[in-house]
């Protein structure tokens, strides 16, 4: 008790019962830089097998283009892999000859749509899980 003005005055104690709110929220720091770490990853792997893929067409391409011989162990290695990544859009445009010379199309169509789905896929794992500079930074 406090006296002003020779009068007794009470103080008045108030307690709160609210719970003090922690101040770091959500998952462990730990935990926070293993998915982040983990999203990443998956994202240059998207892109690594884009590349790998365009690679392989690209490759396709010019050797049509080109006109090489397609019984040459290197060339029907590389038409037998590209082939189940063009058949999808070989009918789509068709094929543009000139001597031994052979513009596929679908080729071009196959590349342009796998470069789509792959930003696509990058884009909504972006979308869902953000990565900031300093993310990848660290």
């Amino acid at each position: 008790m406090t006296t002003v003005n020779n009068r007794p005055q009470q103080q008045v104690v108030t307690r709160t019962t609210k719970p003090v709110e922690p101040e770091a929220k959500g998952d462990a720091p730990q935990k926070v830089f293993e998915k982040k770490r983990t999203i990443f990853r998956f994202n240059q792997i998207i892109w690594f097998i884009l590349g790998f893929i365009e690679i392989l067409l690209a490759f396709r391409f010019v050797l049509r283009l080109l006109g090489a011989n397609q019984f040459v162990g290197f060339t029907s290695l590389i038409y037998s892999v590209t082939s189940p990544l063009a058949a999808p859009f070989s009918g789509i445009l068709g094929i543009t000859v000139s001597g031994t010379s052979t513009i596929e199309w679908s080729t071009i169509i196959a590349a342009i749509v796998y470069f789509i789905v792959a930003w696509g896929l990058a884009y909504l794992l972006a979308f869902i899980y953000p990565i900031t500079p300093n993310d990848v930074e660290t």
